[in-house]
Parts: C-alpha cells; sequence; structure tokens
C-alpha cells in the first residue's frame, strides 16, 4: 500500500506536470494506492479559498479522484489521530501529521513532496520525495 499526500493526489488525478517519474511509477505498480480522510478536507479548504483550481466541480471531482481512480480512502481512526499528535513538531499542519501518522500506522509508502517530511525519522525508508 501507499499514501498519497494531498498534492500528489491531486496531481495524479488532474495529470499534472508536477507528478515526479518516481511518484508515477510508485502508483502504477501499488497493490493499493490511498489517501487519507483528511485529503478530503483539505481538497476542499485549498479549493474554497482559491487555493487550487479543479477541473470541475468538487463533489464531481471527489467521484472521478476515488472512485473512478480506484483509490482507497483511509478514516482518521484514533490510533491514526493519537500517532499525529504524538509526531516531533517539525511540521505544524494538522493535516500533513495525519497524512503521515496514516502511512505510518498502515506501515505503507508515502508520496509527497512536502520537504519537512524529511525530518521525520519514522519515515525512513517509507518517504518517496
Amino acid at each position: 500500500m501507499i499514501v498519497l499526500d494531498t498534492h500528489i493526489w491531486l496531481w495524479w488525478i488532474n495529470q499534472t506536470s508536477k507528478l515526479k517519474t518516481i511518484w508515477l511509477e510508485h502508483i502504477e505498480q501499488a497493490e493499493q494506492v490511498s489517501v487519507s480522510a483528511i485529503s478530503l478536507f483539505e481538497v476542499s479548504w485549498l479549493h474554497r479559498h482559491n487555493r487550487i483550481e479543479l477541473p470541475c466541480p468538487r463533489h464531481e471531482w471527489f467521484d472521478k479522484a476515488l472512485a473512478g481512480s480506484d483509490i482507497q480512502l483511509i478514516p482518521i481512526t484514533p490510533e491514526i489521530a493519537s500517532q499525529a499528535v504524538d509526531l516531533l513538531e517539525h511540521h505544524s499542519d494538522p493535516q500533513d501529521r495525519i497524512i503521515i501518522a496514516t502511512a505510518l500506522i498502515h506501515n505503507a509508502l508515502l508520496l509527497s513532496a512536502d520537504s519537512k517530511f524529511k525530518f521525520y525519522t519514522e519515515l525512513e525508508e517509507k518517504l518517496i520525495q
């Protein structure tokens, strides 16, 4: 299983040139590609605040980006929430901390463009940047 950080998910679904070849290879070879439920909030918030543009209405984009792409949506469990809070303070963004915790709890690879993720030693050999 691999977990996509929100921006990787956006870039992959929208087929943008920002998606690195190494990320694309991992996505194509993965048995299961997943995103944290917090990514739904993050996409909605970014779109609502004009930080990203979606090619269609948000609800249609979610349909395409989840069921249409066979993405597994991982819920935020008590274990994930607890792990996210217990991570060192390298990253203050709660959405990113939940995404990191999701990958750790599920022992999954994590694809991310976020430069702060590399400071988490827990992600050694799990982080693909």
